[in-house]
């Protein structure tokens, strides 16, 4: 089979990775990047031996697939443009800017035979994928996403910066309807919210309490899920996976022993886990592990939080 003629739109921090990957994937043939900074599109370009181009509307009609890692007020109208020229999209994390251009770009995909995969990449994180909870739902998760002010992503709050990626996974995990919210943030170094912490009932009656900030002096990426006779902990940053879970012996008469296993993921590799599952969801004309219901679902999530910060 031929291989999928894929770009790059935005070829910034995190573009210009996607561009590596789609370049060292077997299932892919890197035609172009896009930026409107022609020196970075030039250098990246040539790292990866492609073309480069300034305006995106030059590619329309001539890619089957195409990673858009622009600005997230300009998600909507570029993916909208690739989606009605006939190229699947993945699409950096959150969707869009608001539920009603979700909504649109969906429909759009759905009438035109077309994916959409959202960027929340760290369900693609190998510690993340190691879990199982099928038959098991947790009654109780707490995530801690910490990180130093990078002024990179201020375009958007850290609700939607890096909270979303934790109301993502939860989301997924939990598979209930949410029942309630309780949010609370701040701005500390910027116009917009900076630290912020939700408390998330659903209708199953799990509890998710999530935390994120951007002015930290340290990263943390960790979530901790309690099922009932288990404690699960993820370490994203580092892809560790450790879990405890009671034994058949005893540590004190009637208290069962608890038993830790931990696995760590030295070689993982999430953004090529992601371009692949692209890739591949395209050949095989299934779902993406993440679609655009899943974006447009942790987006719905994120702009309550955020309803309730105002």
């Amino acid at each position: 089979m031929n291989k999928i003629k894929c770009a790059v739109v935005g070829v910034g921090y995190l573009g210009k990775y996607h561009a590596q990957k789609y370049r060292l994937s077997d299932n892919a043939e890197l035609i172009a990047v896009v930026d409107t900074d022609q020196v970075t599109a030039q250098s990246i370009a040539q790292e990866n031996a492609c073309d480069c181009l300034q305006d995106y509307r030059l590619l329309l009609g001539k890619v089957d697939a195409v990673s858009i890692v622009v600005p997230t007020s300009l998600h909507f109208q570029v993916a909208k443009d690739f989606l009605l020229a006939g190229s699947h999209v993945l699409i950096e994390k959150p969707i869009t800017v608001t539920l009603e251009e979700a909504d649109e770009l969906i429909k759009i995909a759905k009438e035109n035979d077309r994916i959409i995969q959202v960027g929340h990449l760290e369900r693609f994180n190998a510690a993340l994928l190691e879990l199982d909870f099928k038959k098991e739902k947790p009654l109780f998760i707490e995530s801690h996403r910490l990180s130093p002010f990078n002024p990179r992503a201020n375009d958007v709050s850290v609700v939607l910066d890096l909270m979303i990626h934790d109301i993502d996974i939860i989301l997924n995990i939990v598979d209930s309807e949410v029942k309630r919210i309780d949010a609370s943030g701040t701005p500390v170094l910027t116009g917009d919210t900076d630290i912020a912490n939700a408390r998330l009932v659903f209708k199953n009656g799990c509890v998710a309490n999530v935390t994120a900030s951007r002015v930290s002096m340290k990263v943390e990426r960790k979530m901790r899920m309690f099922r009932p006779n288990s404690y699960v902990s993820v370490d994203f940053q580092n892809r560790i996976l450790t879990s405890h879970r009671t034994g058949e012996n005893e540590m004190f008469p009637g208290i069962p022993e608890i038993l830790t296993e931990e696995s760590c993921f030295e070689n993982g590799d999430a953004l090529m886990a992601e371009i692949e599952d692209f890739l591949s969801s395209i050949l095989e004309h299934r779902s993406p592990l993440v679609t655009g219901e899943d974006g447009r679902r942790a987006l719905a999530t994120a702009i309550e939080i955020s309803r309730q910060m105002v």
